[in-house]
């Protein structure tokens, strides 16, 4: 079953379901227009109406290629435009493209192709509802109430983006331990395929603005200046996001090396007490294996144990006391030392 649909516009802006597209470009002069709309199309789909409609080939080929920048080009008999719509659910950012094809009597879209964004019927159809006055006018109002609706996606989608910002932020904050470096690079890889596109939809509005397409009238430049408006806002708050990335990029980096460092310092401390205690023992250790020796006792007298042994703890106890002395002195003056530096 064909997704394809096609209708006559009334010049009340009424909808009216056709079979075919030559069928609904079947108009009467100043009955209205056609509008052609195409889910994800095919060469054969497409290609009759360069003979049907006068659409240059290269819009034809345009529709069918998904990996073109967004553009406007005006070929003579029709105008062609390109926007991506987008759509961010789950921390996943899926980018689709939307074609639009204007002419004097006529507006042909194409787009949903594969499992990209596009628009739903029940969605479509609330849009045109509210903008039913006004779809009477042209076909470039029509394009306008389409446009705009891609452009609310848009909306949505860097909503979403900056709620996922904002968690990002409060998680490094929170829970540094849990927190992985490959969701700012997801982020950060988001808001620049974003930002790529903002910046030429930008370019294509300016050009709408200025009347570069003769297919869109001076009544409904009016309402293209407000896509404008939101686009450029859009484009300044990716360039926002992409800094505040940046910056948490760095605050991360920055606390994990603080970690590290507070994990190395206290290392260092216990290195330290371990040397400075063994320090005072190999002295002293060397001692008591003099000490336990039978020469000893041949040096002092067996007789004598009572007296020289009490007398050889003595001199172990003074020898340790002098060794933490010195090396608590030596320890003062290199922090002194440490602090005049």
């Amino acid at each position: 079953m064909s997704n394809h649909r096609f209708f006559q516009v009334s010049p009340g802006g009424e909808l009216r379901p056709k079979q075919s597209a030559e069928e609904a470009v079947r108009i009467a002069p100043g009955d209205g227009y056609a509008w052609l709309d195409f889910r994800d199309p095919s060469p054969e789909d497409l290609k009759p109406l360069v003979e049907l409609l006068g659409i240059h080939p290269l819009s034809v080929q345009d529709c069918l290629d998904e990996n073109h920048i967004p553009k406007i080009d005006n070929f003579g008999k029709t105008t062609f435009l390109l926007l991506n719509s987008y759509s961010h659910r789950d921390g996943v950012l899926t980018a689709g493209e939307v074609d639009f094809i204007i002419g004097a009597n006529f507006l042909v879209t194409a787009g949903g192709r594969g499992k990209t964004a596009h628009w739903e019927d029940r969605d479509i159809e609330t849009v045109l509802g509210l903008e039913q006055e006004n779809l009477g006018q042209g076909p470039d109002f029509l394009l306008h109430a389409l446009v705009n609706y891609v452009i609310d996606g848009k909306h949505n989608a860097i909503n979403s983006l900056e709620s996922e910002v904002d968690e990002a932020e409060e998680s490094i904050v929170k829970d540094l331990s849990r927190f992985h470096m490959s969701r700012l690079v997801h982020l950060r890889k988001n808001i620049l395929v974003m930002r790529k596109s903002l910046f030429h939809e930008r370019e294509i509005f300016i050009k709408l603005c200025r009347r570069d397409s003769p297919f869109v009238g001076e009544k409904a430049i009016y309402h293209f200046r407000n896509c404008y408006d939101h686009i450029a806002k859009y484009f300044e708050e990716a360039e926002i996001y992409r800094e505040v990335i940046l910056s948490l990029t760095e605050m991360y980096l920055s606390m994990v090396n603080n970690q590290m460092s507070q994990i190395a310092n206290r290392t260092n401390t216990t290195v330290r007490r371990l040397t400075f205690i063994t320090t005072i023992f190999m002295p002293l250790t060397l001692l008591a294996g003099i000490g336990g020796m039978s020469e000893w006792s041949m040096m002092t007298g067996p007789a004598n144990w009572k007296t020289a042994y009490p007398e050889f703890m003595l001199g172990m106890v003074v020898i340790g006391a002098l060794t933490y002395a010195v090396l608590r002195y030596m320890d003062a003056k290199l922090k002194q030392r440490t602090r005049g530096e």
